[in-house]
């Protein structure tokens, strides 16, 4: 079967070769598959231009090398697409760590990865060197495919006569013991998978036109246009989110931010600043003070983390540098909330302003800002309605995500001018663009709710029309309503009485119907809904919205055949895909001091220092390649062997 399998997926790829010829060797260990073909001369350019297609591949454009976008190109056949990426920025950064760059715990480029280096690693693997046909076989096996193309009658001085063509699927052991010692300079080889990228920022989407406009950022005086454009048949936008300032008078202005590597190392060198500046002489005690107030706007994990981590670097680094002025550091947290780390568990919480009191930093909550300028901070505590002003050395702004320009002028284009966010269907797709997609930070996801539709599953249901719906019709249509409304399942979960879907047709007194009309099947369903939540902005989200995307674009013309998803209740047929659904894998809160807290499945918690290496292990094993989770580590091991590096540099 193996073989039979192998030969069919052979003969689609070269399905348009007029001969092929199929010589098979098997060993003990491995396997080989060589296949010969004449073909006619490939005339295609060596080179495709940005707007030149090839042949039969649609061209999917990604906007942006975050995490979305990032797990998307890991995971999509680039064999089947023509696949281009947008972005300012030419490398992922593993934004988690941020906060450690701030204080030189972790190096900038420790947590950065070329995308190109990414891309070239994904092709590498997914195809043998240069290869043309893309691998998809186990360790044990090879496919080696050879075509010899028909004579070349031309002079030699008119073109160079035609190379004949090898290409291998697999990387067993007759694959690569065959290749091992193919001579290149004989052979054609090509790739057909290929992922071109250009560093640029997209300025416009034209959702009518489907193409994009673009500007290099590239500041040099350097020959060319900066501004192109680029057709797309499927667009991804990635881009993320920027800054949310609430129009807060003096922030963009006054404030740090944290969202780019840029910002992390900015921080680091204002952070030295401070304590420099504030040893100077002449200056009086109150100057000092002020100088070496830190204060950070907003209780979440990204403010929470980089407080921490501030707190560590100073008592453990900069005090020892700057012994003169240790008493005179302050760091303060300011919280709109009444609570610092509102999304994780109370326990994690209630441990975090515990242990923020006993290290000495002061935790204001319920307080709003309403302005910043270059020496204070005004804010509004709200508890008392008064009106406080603070001095301040620096101020990290960390208070939320608001939408970028580009997205903003894509969302009135396709009606969505007065939502907050881009808003997408359970697939993905953006609601009033059939295909353009949007994942990570830029967009939120829209789930239906179930009672929108109950009048229409109630008849699908009810086969018999009979006006009322027996507890096995229900289950005929139960997976179907599962898959589709995730938050059935959400609820069932959270209900210690509800073992089962079919429980949802009792009574009040939970006494079982035997047939239920449409206005008890809607009172059964009709708390289902409060289980909806929209996904919070994390990479974890991000990484698993693109790698279901990378799916569905990889599984789009078999899909399209044999559709996989729920039923449609609202039509005939089924959903090609299944529905976006999230699995959250937990959350982590470095607390300082060698300690940490996470929030895992199941309602578990965690808090301490065996958590903290938990922390550790976890966040090295998520590199994403293994130069960088060896940098990572070994800035690590060499903070605490000789600490933390405070060159301003």
């Amino acid at each position: 079967m193996a073989i039979l399998s192998f030969l069919s997926r052979a003969s689609r790829i070269y399905k348009g070769y007029p001969k092929l010829l199929v010589l098979c060797t098997l060993g003990l260990s491995s396997g080989g598959l060589v296949a010969y073909s004449e073909s006619q001369l490939d005339t295609r350019a060596p080179h495709v231009g940005p707007n030149e297609k090839e042949p039969e591949k649609k061209r999917v454009v990604v906007l942006g090398t975050g995490w979305a976008s990032t797990s998307l190109l890991k995971d999509l056949d680039a064999s089947l697409y023509d696949v281009q990426v947008v972005s300012p920025r030419n490398y992922f950064a593993f934004t988690p760590l941020l906060p450690s760059v701030t204080c030189g715990t972790v190096e900038a480029r420790s947590i950065v990865e070329p995308i190109r280096n990414i891309v070239k690693k994904l092709l590498s693997n997914g195809y043998f060197n240069k290869s043309t046909a893309r691998s998809s076989w186990s360790s044990s096996g090879g496919l080696v495919t050879y075509s010899e193309s028909q004579p070349d009658t031309r002079a030699p001085h008119e073109k160079e006569p035609k190379k004949k063509r090898v290409v291998v699927l697999g990387t067993g052991w007759a694959g690569t013991s065959l290749l091992k010692d193919l001579d290149a300079s004989l052979y054609d080889i090509q790739r057909k998978g290929e992922v071109k990228i250009w560093e640029a920022e997209c300025v416009k989407i034209d959702a009518a036109n489907n193409k994009i406009l673009c500007r290099s950022n590239i500041e040099n005086n350097l020959v060319g246009n900066r501004e192109f454009f680029l057709e797309y048949d499927y667009l991804v936008i990635g881009v993320g989110a920027q800054v949310n300032t609430f129009n807060t008078p003096g922030v963009k202005e006054n404030c740090h931010f944290l969202k780019e590597v840029e910002d992390a190392q900015k921080i680091r060198r204002s952070v030295i600043d401070c304590f420099e500046a504030a040893i100077l002489p002449g200056l009086s005690e109150e100057e000092r003070r002020t100088n070496l107030h830190f204060i950070i706007v907003g209780g979440g994990p990204t403010g929470v983390e980089f407080a921490a981590e501030l707190h560590d670097f100073l008592d453990e680094d900069l005090v020892k540098l700057y012994p003169a002025v240790k008493d005179l550091v302050r760091i303060t947290v300011i919280q709109s909330g009444d609570h610092i780390l509102n999304t994780f568990d109370e326990r994690i919480s209630s441990f975090a302003e515990k242990k923020f009191r006993r290290d000495g930093i002061e935790v204001q909550t319920g307080c709003r800002v309403l302005s910043v300028s270059d020496k204070d901070i005004t804010m509004k505590v709200k508890s008392k309605e008064e009106v406080c002003t603070i001095p301040h050395g620096l101020v990290v702004w960390s208070t939320g995500i608001g939408t970028r320009p580009v997205v903003r002028d894509f969302m009135e284009q396709v009606g969505q001018a007065k939502r907050r966010v881009l808003e997408t269907n359970e697939w993905l797709r953006v609601k009033g663009c059939e295909n353009v997609y949007a994942i990570g930070d830029c967009a939120t996801i829209d789930q239906r709710k179930v009672m929108e539709d109950i009048l229409i599953i109630f008849e699908a249901a009810d086969k018999d029309n009979s006006g009322t719906l027996t507890v096995e019709e229900f289950k005929d249509v139960v997976d179907d309503i599962l898959i589709r409304y995730p938050q059935v399942d959400h609820y069932l979960k959270s209900q210690q009485n509800l073992k089962d879907v079919t429980d949802l047709l009792k009574d009040p007194q939970g006494n079982d119907w035997q047939e239920v009309n449409v206005e008890q099947f809607k009172l059964a369903l009709s708390h289902v809904d409060s289980q909806m939540k929209s996904l919070p902005a994390t990479a974890q989200v991000a990484a698993q919205q693109g790698a279901y995307l990378s799916r569905c674009l990889n599984h789009r013309i078999q899909c399209e055949e044999n559709p996989e998803g729920p039923r449609r209740f609202r039509g005939s047929g089924r959903h090609q895909f299944r529905p976006f659904q999230y699995k959250h894998f937990g959350q982590f809160a470095p607390l300082g001091g060698e300690q940490a807290a996470a929030e895992l499945p199941g309602d578990w918690v965690s808090i301490g220092h065996s958590t903290q290496w938990l922390w550790y292990s976890v966040y090295a094993s998520k590199q994403v390649s293994w130069r960088t989770r060896m940098l990572v580590v070994s800035d690590w091991t060499r903070r605490f062997i000789f600490g933390r590096d405070s060159s301003r540099i």
